[in-house]
This record gives structure tokens, C-alpha cells and sequence, in this order.
């Protein structure tokens, strides 16, 4: 079983045991937390999409820490003008723990 989830403008496949990394929720370490814009829900050959959302779906996810993702490096340059910017950039980052995926009727 697996859902694909909305959240920070991003879609994640979720499964039930698995870690995922998403754009930062609010909340501490240990918390439980609720995604219900839930896209997609499959279930071995089961399938149901949502248009958009798939109505009373929902994923309860515990957070396991508030991280930052690897640096990224932003380098502006153009020729022959001696113009050079070097800034650097780590997106703030939640992971959670999928306990469960519940689908209402």
C-alpha cells in the first residue's frame, strides 16, 4: 500500500513503515502529524485518484527531527565584467515516519 501526498508544493510516495524527507511542517520530535492532501491511493491492483484530493484519505506520519538538506551552491558569473556572486543555500527539511495511511469512504 502507498499514497502520494501533497505537501510544501511538493508531491511524496509514501509507504507505511518508510522515511521521508518534505519542506518543513511545524512540530516537534515525536509528534504525530496529519497530511490529508492525499492524491493517490494504491492497494495492490486497487487504485483510486482523487480529483483532486480522494476524499476522507488521510497519512499520519510521526516526525523524527527538523534537518537541513546538503548545501547548495549558487554561483552567478557573467564574462569579462569582474561580476561574481557565491551564496550558498540549505532548505529547511522535516523527516517523518509514515505510521499509517487511512482511507475514509
Amino acid at each position: 500500500m502507498y499514497a502520494v501526498v501533497e505537501t510544501g508544493g511538493k508531491q511524496y510516495r509514501m509507504a507505511p513503515g518508510g522515511v521521508v524527507a518534505v519542506e518543513r511542517l511545524p512540530g516537534d520530535v515525536g509528534e504525530v502529524v496529519e497530511l490529508s492532501q492525499v492524491l493517490l491511493v494504491a492497494e495492490g491492483e486497487k487504485v483510486q485518484i482523487g480529483s483532486p484530493l480522494v476524499p476522507g484519505a488521510k497519512v499520519r506520519a510521526t516526525i523524527l527531527g527538523q534537518v537541513r538538506s546538503p548545501k547548495v551552491t549558487v554561483f552567478k558569473f557573467k564574462r569579462r565584467k569582474k561580476y561574481r556572486r557565491k551564496t550558498g543555500h540549505r532548505q529547511q527539511l522535516t523527516r517523518l515516519r509514515v505510521e499509517e495511511i487511512a482511507v475514509g469512504s
